[in-house]
This record gives structure tokens, C-alpha cells and sequence, in this order.
């Protein structure tokens, strides 16, 4: 089955970089792991919220919002794609990305009919 894993955290604090970070020994040895184990399907880093947009349409209005659909100050800035066993696996695997250390990542199955 596979699973996305929505990374985030905290609005990244001035002079963090998200290019850096993912590029960070911890992150490529996180991939690396989960490519030799034939979990990897895909992932990226996303630009920062303030570059997002995000769409509704009510009563044919289309609406249209600067920014993320959620008002917090913790904000998805990535995502990864796996094939896991189970739920347990993507628990696992999401537990091992260093950003569990100090964000979030959500852990979420992807509807395949």
C-alpha cells in the first residue's frame, strides 16, 4: 500500500534552509535507507506557504486565498511517496526522518481503488 508522509513543522525560522536541510547527511541517509528497501516511489521540498494558493468554489464563486488552506504556524514543506507492508511500516519509516525530532511528519495512506 502506499502512503504519503507529510513533512512539516514550525514556520522555518530565518536563515533556515530547506535546501540544505534535505541535503543534510541525516536526510540523504533517511532516503538512502528507504531506496535500498524498495519503499521509495517519489517525494520534494515545497516553497514556503507564502507562495501558495488555495481554491474553492462556493455557488460557482471561484475564491481564491493567498496561502495555505490551514491558519497554524505549522506548515507541510515536503512530502515523500512509499510503498509500505503496512501502516506500521510507514510509522516506522516516518519516525525515522530527522524531522520527527523537532516537526511532524503525518502519515497518511493514499486511496488506491
Amino acid at each position: 500500500m502506499r502512503y504519503m508522509l507529510l513533512i512539516g513543522g514550525d514556520e522555518a525560522p530565518a536563515g533556515f534552509d530547506a535546501h540544505e536541510f534535505c541535503n543534510s547527511p541525516e536526510v540523504r541517509a533517511w532516503g538512502d535507507d528507504l531506496r535500498s528497501r524498495g519503499m521509495w516511489v517519489g517525494g520534494d521540498l515545497l516553497h514556503p506557504p507564502k507562495e501558495a494558493a488555495t481554491v474553492r468554489v462556493r455557488d460557482g464563486a471561484l475564491l481564491v486565498s493567498d496561502g495555505p488552506f490551514a491558519e497554524t504556524k505549522e506548515q507541510v514543506g515536503g512530502y515523500a511517496i512509499l510503498e509500505c507492508a503496512n501502516l506500521d511500516e510507514a510509522i516506522d519509516a516516518a519516525a525515522g526522518h530527522p524531522s520527527a525530532q523537532f516537526g511532524l511528519v503525518e502519515v497518511r495512506p493514499i486511496w488506491q481503488p
